[in-house]
């Protein structure tokens, strides 16, 4: 082979391998970003308190809307009127497609701080840092990055689920309107919820569906996060799975509630972390791109 014939073949194998490092797909490493994920948080804190009515509450809406709209999805403010509230949940698409996996978390926040250890911050309302901002922050870095090919899902960010033990008010009634206007019932639905916690304990939760517990939980270990995915059943939690499950459908809930700032106004966003976001994020990445299918054609193995 001549040096010119050699060089040319070298050239055409360059141009070929740097074709498949360009178009291969994307790891997880390189896709969930929890850093970004983290902006969320911060910008959502700095909103203010997202009480149903706020202007923190109206802010959001439009930031999560912007954020869906530059990531190509679609969506629309659902409002309603439901147990006496004015309700404004979130709902996005990215193709006309009936959803097969339904991703939801809350964005609104406690009006007051009753479990702060002062009580004179008890009438002052909760930042949200864990509590709602970092549901959202995984859901909106997942429309970024969830590849088109996947199954459809549909993102559903709930209002007014945190204001139970008030008066007028109740827990999860955003999930709960959202639940009761089903046309298409998708064949799972995920909560995430406080999984922003720096100090990481997710446990699974008893109300939860336990095939998708089983499968969420083995996919955590195989990426390494088995530390933060607890494979014990620990709290049965009251939150926006419950609607979607009273009406058949298999739903789980992704919750640390090991959380010293619940409902306190030191949940701030120093308290969460960036990593956990992303071992969330990259969990549920992994999830639907393993299970999708096989959820679509509910032919999964029950094993």
């Amino acid at each position: 082979m001549s040096k010119r014939t050699l060089g040319l073949a070298l050239l055409v194998l360059g141009l070929g391998l740097m074709f498949v490092w360009l178009t291969r797909p994307q790891s997880l490493e390189q896709t969930f970003d929890g850093e970004r994920a983290y902006q969320d948080v911060i910008r959502q804190v700095a909103f203010g308190p997202r009480l149903p009515g706020s202007e923190g509450h109206a802010r959001t809406i439009d930031y999560i809307q912007a954020e869906l709209q530059r990531a190509g999805w679609q969506s629309e403010v659902l409002s309603s009127e439901f147990r006496g509230q004015r309700v404004q949940n979130i709902r996005a698409w990215r193709t006309q497609s009936a959803p097969v996996i339904l991703l939801g978390a809350h964005y609104d926040t406690r009006m007051y701080a009753d479990n702060d250890p002062n009580p004179e911050n008890h009438s002052q309302p909760v930042p949200g840092g864990n509590d709602g901002a970092s549901g959202v922050a995984v859901l909106l870095e997942l429309a970024r990055v969830l590849p088109p090919e996947a199954v459809p899902v549909e993102l559903v960010f709930f209002d007014a689920e945190d204001n139970g033990r008030i008066a007028d008010w109740d827990w999860i009634l955003g999930s709960s309107a959202y639940a009761e206007a089903l046309v298409h019932h998708p064949q799972a639905v995920l909560i995430v919820d406080m999984i922003g916690d720096a100090d990481l304990n997710i446990y699974m939760e008893r109300n939860s569906d336990p095939q998708l517990v089983r499968q969420i939980w083995d996919v955590a270990h195989r990426l390494g996060y088995a530390q933060f995915f607890i494979p014990q059943y620990k709290y049965r939690v009251l939150d926006d799975h419950i609607p979607f499950l009273a009406k058949g459908i298999r739903a789980v809930d992704i919750i640390d509630l090991d959380y010293p700032y619940w409902h306190t106004v030191a949940d701030t966003p120093d308290k969460v972390s960036a990593r956990s976001l992303e071992i969330v994020g990259k969990t549920v990445l992994a999830w639907i791109l393993e299970y999708g299918e096989c959820l679509q054609q509910a032919n999964c193995n029950e094993e």
